[in-house]
């Protein structure tokens, strides 16, 4: 179990009660590598040296500096940082409150779980937990976290089952480059509205429910094949292309045949006597078919 990132209180006004920051995420399955010599297969250490002789500098000798003017510096001690005070390096205070749907996804960077520190805070958390849950409203306030303070968003789980909270640490809207710069040369276009309508059922044809675990991350599996390969000295497993896809003569041509192809998967898979197919024919009526694969089989069926 996660131990508490963030400890202190949660403020509304009057109301303040002791809650606990645990970060909602981990990266315990991530490859990590190492800088490695190749002639010695020794691993590269990196020391910290002064700029002026090249000398390895102690961890305890290294301090802040806030360069002020070219090569000239003001030095900060860690302790005198540690006495910078602001209210959000203990007490997160909700100062409004918003419909989650007025927050740009662009403004979200990191989750955590909230939690009451302690058995005495359970009541006051409970209470403001269910008054978010009844009135669809996300808390914002700032937090002191790594050396900065940040906008937090505090909010009830989507699932009614869970009974803690979540916190969300937020873009201050400075730091969000303005997206009108970058987009003002998209030029504008007349929608023609056959596309339009098959595009619309492209999406409806390919929508469902988030099924988050639905997604992996291949990019690291193929990194695993090839560490296994090698510590097997066997032959790292060959690049596995995608086949490619039947020639497209124009947009509306490939939403025709993209429309025509989700109904054909969705098409229940039976056998030549009528019945249904079995798990292994259900398996293979999922592949993704292409319009250059289906062709091949249709001329094998001829021959």
């Amino acid at each position: 179990m996660a131990r508490p990132f963030w400890s202190g209180h949660l403020q509304i006004s009057l109301v303040s009660f002791g809650i606990a920051l645990i970060p909602a995420t981990e990266a315990n399955s991530e490859i990590r590598f190492h800088q490695i010599d190749r002639r010695s297969g020794e691993r590269i250490r990196h020391q910290k040296v002064s700029s002026e002789d090249e000398e390895p500098v102690e961890k305890g000798d290294i301090v802040k500096g806030y360069e002020y003017s070219k090569g000239e510096y003001i030095q900060l001690e860690p302790s005198e940082i540690e006495q910078v005070r602001i209210e959000s390096r203990h007490t997160i205070e909700l100062e409004q409150f918003v419909s989650a749907e007025e927050i740009d996804p662009s403004f979200y960077e990191k989750p955590y779980f909230v939690l009451p520190e302690n058995p005495a805070q359970a009541e006051a958390f409970a209470v403001v937990r269910e008054a978010l849950v009844e009135t669809k409203r996300v808390g914002l306030g700032k937090i002191a976290l790594g050396g900065r303070e940040r906008l937090v968003a505090i909010t009830a789980p989507n699932d009614p089952k869970l009974r803690g909270m979540m916190a969300y640490t937020l873009r201050f809207s400075a730091e969000l480059r303005n997206a009108a710069e970058y987009f003002e040369d998209v030029k504008a276009h007349k929608i023609d509205r056959d596309q339009l309508s098959l595009a619309r059922e492209l999406i409806q044809k390919k929508s469902t429910k988030f099924e988050p675990d639905k997604f992996t991350d291949n990019y690291e599996a193929a990194l695993r094949e090839l560490i296994d390969a090698k510590l097997k000295h066997v032959a790292p497993p060959k690049q596995r292309d995608r086949e490619p896809g039947g020639k497209v003569i124009n947009l509306m041509d490939a939403l025709r045949r993209s429309v025509g192809e989700q109904t054909r998967r969705k098409k229940p898979v039976v056998r030549a006597d009528g019945k249904p197919a079995g798990d292994q024919a259900g398996k293979q009526g999922l592949r993704l078919m292409h319009s250059s694969s289906r062709g091949a089989s249709k001329r094998r069926k001829s021959a």
